[in-house]
């Protein structure tokens, strides 16, 4: 039986890098803003139905993700639209995922707004990871292109962080590479050996 363990975290918390310690102890990682990447990459299953949507909103056979943020901009109502589109075919994808590896003990499915979307209702156990605010804030303004305002706008969308931790039922720190590292290896080798939180 496979333990599908939900991982999850606000902006900055160090989430792909806990996702890539999993990948590296051969832990399968289904990853739902990849996913959507793909979806909207050229030949992606999303492309020909926002064309139909919205012509503009594809150039050069992949989705425009500008002209989309402009348009759901400018529409209230585009946002439901796509989610309509693309929403099903990521859950097409993450059934097809867990399908693949229904032989292995543990998966792990990186969902960005997983308790956002109810997503935790499905899954076997939460891994939250954290931060403390300025070593968040910092991370965050690291990236290219990073304000105030858009990161102010990115936190609007999340759930804070103590609630993430409180509806948790494990939370790792990421404090330092190697300590994440070995938070990672213990929680494995734990749920591996069926002591599940």
């Amino acid at each position: 039986m496979t333990f599908v363990l939900g991982l999850t975290g606000s902006i900055g918390m160090g989430k792909s890098t806990t996702a890539r310690f999993f990948r590296d102890l051969g832990i399968p990682v289904w990853d739902a803003d990849e996913t959507v990447h793909r979806l909207y990459s050229k030949d992606g299953a999303a492309v020909s139905m926002i064309a139909e949507l919205r012509p503009g909103a594809v150039r050069n056979g992949c989705i425009d993700r500008a002209h989309l943020k402009a348009w759901i901009a400018e529409d209230p109502a585009a946002l439901s639209r796509i989610e309509a589109i693309v929403h099903p075919l990521v859950a097409a994808d993450r059934a097809q995922f867990l399908e693949d590896h229904a032989e292995q003990p543990l998966v792990v499915l990186d969902i960005p707004l997983l308790f956002e979307t109810g997503a935790d209702l499905w899954v076997d156990g939460v891994l939250v990871v954290t931060a403390a605010p300025e070593v968040q804030r910092a991370r965050v303004f690291e990236r290219p292109g990073m304000t105030e305002d858009t990161f102010n706008t990115i936190l609007s969308r999340q759930m804070p962080d103590a609630q993430k931790r409180a509806r948790a039922d494990y939370v790792i720190e990421t404090k330092t590479l190697e300590q994440t590292r070995a938070a990672v290896e213990t929680l494995v080798s734990q749920i591996t050996r069926g002591q599940h939180a």
